[in-house]
């Protein structure tokens, strides 16, 4: 049987990261928690749990992660996020490949709760994760908000039964704020690979985000919690190419 290090970045997150520590327990033989000087409870309440905890400046979303993945004792890696947690499916499939290890990473589906409500439309389900692999196979990569596991040429990736359980957002304001955050990144990613932002090219976009998600995938089916979520994409994306115009032209004195 292998031995798993489940790996964990945080900051600020004492609402979420006892219940992602607990459903870890049983599952993996080493919990790794790599923290950017959280402000709050979260070190304190990792602590208190059976954890490797520690501290490292924050530089980037992926590379956290990658540093996280490197300080952890066994090569097979489970990473979430500290606001994630297995199903009870999925922690069963995971002792099931942990007893009989095949491929050189899994993937899983990630089903998010949304202020409550479970969204399995409008296009945020099925997401799926490749969240546990071998580490000598694969490693973290892509550009910050769109980092994920890149196996190596010929790895085998199979994919396990069972949903990882993603606690969002609990409000509107923490959501806006969150857009806020996430779209300032974005948008010095996207004005470094010099992607258009016309207006013509905002519009498109805003209004295919929310028709794609809203409609052919499904989000009227999640009811009112499917408008909100589509409407906030919708919005990310709008804001997203907002900043970057706004970017381009600071950079050229305009």
């Amino acid at each position: 049987m292998i031995k798993i290090s489940a790996v964990v970045i945080t900051f600020n997150e004492e609402r979420n990261i006892a219940g992602c520590l607990q459903s870890l327990e049983g599952i993996a033989d080493e919990i790794v928690v790599v923290d950017s000087y959280s402000t709050d409870a979260t070190e304190i309440i990792c602590k208190s749990f059976n954890v490797r905890f520690l501290q490292h400046p924050f530089e980037g979303y992926m590379q956290q992660k990658s540093w996280a993945c490197e300080q952890a004792k066994y090569d097979y890696i489970l990473q979430l996020d500290a606001d994630e947690q297995p199903s009870e499916e999925l922690k069963r499939s995971i002792l099931e490949v942990k007893a009989d290890w095949k491929a050189d990473g899994y993937s899983f589906n990630r089903l998010t709760n949304y202020m409550g409500k479970w969204i399995r439309h409008s296009g945020w389900y099925p997401d799926a994760k490749l969240r546990l692999w071998d580490r000598r196979k694969g490693a973290w990569s892509g550009i910050n908000l769109h980092e994920s596991v890149k196996m190596n040429e010929n790895s085998v990736v199979a994919r396990l039964k069972g949903d990882l359980l993603h606690y969002s957002y609990y409000s509107i304001q923490q959501h806006l704020n969150q857009i806020n955050s996430f779209t300032e990144i974005a948008a010095k990613e996207g004005v470094a690979k010099g992607k258009n932002t016309s207006l013509i090219v905002i519009i498109i976009k805003v209004a295919w985000k929310f028709k794609r998600d809203y409609i052919f995938k499904l989000g009227f089916l999640d009811g009112y919690y499917g408008f909100v979520v589509c409407s906030m994409s919708a919005y990310n994306t709008y804001v997203k190419y907002l900043k970057m115009r706004e970017l381009k032209k600071q950079k050229v004195g305009i």
